[in-house]
């Protein structure tokens, strides 16, 4: 028998899926994916919230951190991984810790996430203060090293939020700003990857989008800051800049590779013609 607090962990609504076929099990994943975003919308304002104080303080100089173990660390990783490029700002604005370090992007390491002690030292190394914000990630919203981060940093005024599908957690009492998503049993009982990583995958995206945007990262539904890093980025750029200022491509292209970005080569374009 589950707690009313573990739901995370309770067992799934399909039995003997090993007997299923191919397409049923396809279709009934399917069916409980669908279910995610309604759920998200639930907790909308929680995440306008975290947006708000993010915005205040990203504006000062501070960082938005992203803790968790596993799928959750790994999650928070990719998503503080794409902010540089997608959006220009440097690397150590949104950063992502795992516990276990690094090698455990790749491969778990034993018990790293068992440690009450590890996610604060893992802060304490980038030199965390009061303009920061620390973002818990855990489904299961049990996580030592997720846990104790948050307590340590809540400890020190430092602003806390947390992504949970399980509610009444000690990771949810650590947060001043919980987001609580609860999406139910899993379609492969506790597979907490599926569902529940999921919504993270899902508030994660929504956060630092509207973050961005609000930071000025964003012209129009342009991201006018993105780094060059490929070809297609470079096409993409030399259409907006063409699509803006009504110039020819091969001009816009030139202006682009000169300055490095949509938004400097506009800035450039409007004090020259201003």
């Amino acid at each position: 028998m589950r707690s009313d607090n573990n739901i995370t962990e309770s067992e799934s609504f399909y039995k003997d899926i090993d007997k299923m076929s191919t397409r049923e099990i396809l279709e009934y994943i399917n069916d409980e994916d669908s279910k995610i975003v309604p759920i998200i919308r639930s907790v909308v304002p929680s995440i306008e919230k975290l947006v708000g104080e993010v915005v205040i303080r990203m504006k000062k100089g501070g960082r938005l951190f992203y803790i968790g173990a596993g799928t959750s660390g790994r999650l928070g990783i990719v998503d503080a991984s794409e902010i540089p490029p997608t959006y220009g700002l440097d690397h150590g604005f949104v950063i992502g810790l795992i516990a276990g370090g690094d090698g455990a992007i790749r491969k778990a390491v034993e018990k790293a996430e068992d440690n009450e002690e590890l996610g604060w030292n893992d802060l304490v190394a980038y030199n965390i203060d009061k303009e920061d914000t620390v973002v818990g990630i855990a489904a299961s919203g049990r996580t030592p090293y997720v846990i104790g981060a948050l307590r340590r940093a809540r400890e020190r005024g430092i602003l806390t939020a947390c992504i949970t599908s399980n509610p009444k957690t000690d990771l949810e009492k650590q947060s001043d700003i919980p987001i609580v998503v609860v999406t139910g049993p899993e379609f492969v009982t506790g597979s907490t990857r599926m569902k529940a990583g999921t919504a993270q995958k899902l508030i994660l995206n929504m956060l630092t989008t509207a973050v961005m945007i609000k930071l000025g990262r964003v012209k129009g539904n342009k991201m006018v800051h993105m780094q060059l890093t490929n070809q297609k980025l470079v096409e993409r750029g030399t259409k907006m800049i063409v699509e803006e200022m009504g110039i020819d491509s091969e001009k816009a292209r030139n202006l682009l590779l000169l300055h490095g970005s949509v938004k400097k080569a506009l800035d450039a374009l409007g004090k020259n013609e201003g």
